[in-house]
């Protein structure tokens, strides 16, 4: 069954500047047991929540299969961590994700394409070997709850 695995609601930008500088320091309480999502805003809490630029784009999944062991949403400053669910493939679709708060609905618009912070923040070698497995972002079209644990999901045309 897909998993949740982690959650990531950000007030701070950590990746500013050059990479070689490293990234600022990790706000404490980012990595949350469940985030509020609110339709056409994204993650309440969120850096970019509520953003006119980010709304198409403002929650962002990753599949945990895409990063190498030990690395997680602190590294690659997505927003939603699955496990069991090909999140890659699903650009132009909604993806339905329900972890017990009933159904969030999110238009999956685009691919995100990994950084060359990811060699610093994941390891050597990250940027490129992320491509083409960087999660994708979406827009909520739907009010609700995310938590940790099984999630039911369920793919739109």
């Amino acid at each position: 069954m897909p998993r949740i695995v982690q959650l990531l609601a950000s007030p701070a930008h950590r990746f500013v500047g050059r990479p070689a500088d490293g990234p600022a320091p990790a706000p404490p309480g980012e990595l949350v047991d469940e985030v509020r999502i609110r339709a056409g805003l994204g993650i309440v809490g969120d850096r970019y929540f509520g953003q006119p630029a980010h709304r198409e784009a403002s929650v962002t999944v990753i599949a945990q299969e895409s990063l190498p062991a030990g690395a997680d949403l602190v590294q690659v400053r997505r927003n939603v961590l699955t496990a069991g669910l090909a999140v890659d493939d699903l650009v132009g679709r909604v993806l339905v994700l329900d972890s017990g708060g009933g159904p969030v609905r999110l238009r999956v618009h685009t691919r995100a394409h990994p950084c060359a912070w990811m060699d610093v923040t994941v390891g050597p070698g990250a940027w490129k070997g992320l491509r083409g497995r960087g999660g994708v972002r979406c827009e909520p079209l739907t009010d609700g709850v995310l938590r940790i644990g099984p999630v039911t999901v369920i793919v739109e045309p």
